[in-house]
């Protein structure tokens, strides 16, 4: 073989060989290329998911919110309905007033009106609390004044300002008392 026939051998190896390591380039390329295409739409439907997951969440929140005010602002809606045959009861004494000439039986009506307004208060759970001669505590009364009632009286209730109230055994209102000092 002659020189020029080995250079040009020799070209055309390297040329083989640069061809073939196009090819490779262009192969771990295109492999490359689809990898990212791959990692993108794998990160795409990630993306998706999160935000139909927020989205689903942030609905939940709203709803329950929404139902939670609703339960609030419809919360008393028994009790109202059971006190309102004691406010019709209330506006027929407030006119029998008008045409009564005798006092006793205007009493004994607005009797038995505080009674049932009572007794609705008492199925929905209040109770009065009784205060009068207890020892006094902090927890249920809240002291008005103290006067000196002697030995036998001291830290007790000597007198009831304002009734105190319990609604499922928890104060709603403090008892209002003179205490003995």
């Amino acid at each position: 073989m002659s020189k020029k026939n080995k250079k040009e051998e020799i070209q055309e190896e390297l040329a083989e060989e640069t061809l073939t390591t196009e090819n490779t380039t262009e192969e771990t390329q295109e492999e490359e290329l689809n990898e990212v295409d791959q990692l993108k739409l794998e990160l795409a439907e990630q993306k998706d998911k999160f935000i139909r997951l927020y989205s689903e969440f942030e609905n939940f929140r709203r709803r329950t919110a929404k139902e939670k005010i609703e339960t609030v602002m419809n919360a008393s809606e028994g009790l109202i309905k059971e006190l309102l045959p004691v406010v019709d009861d209330f506006e027929r004494a407030q006119q029998s007033f008008e045409s009564a000439t005798e006092i006793e039986p205007i009493k004994e009506g607005v009797g038995l009106v505080f009674n049932k307004l009572k007794k609705t208060l008492e199925s929905k759970g209040l109770k009065a609390m009784e205060s009068k001669d207890e020892t006094f505590d902090v927890e249920l009364h809240e002291c008005i004044t103290q006067f000196d009632a002697g030995e036998e009286k001291k830290g007790k209730v000597i007198d009831v300002i304002e009734k105190g109230y319990t609604l499922n055994d928890k104060v709603v209102r403090y008892a209002k008392v003179v205490v003995g000092s």
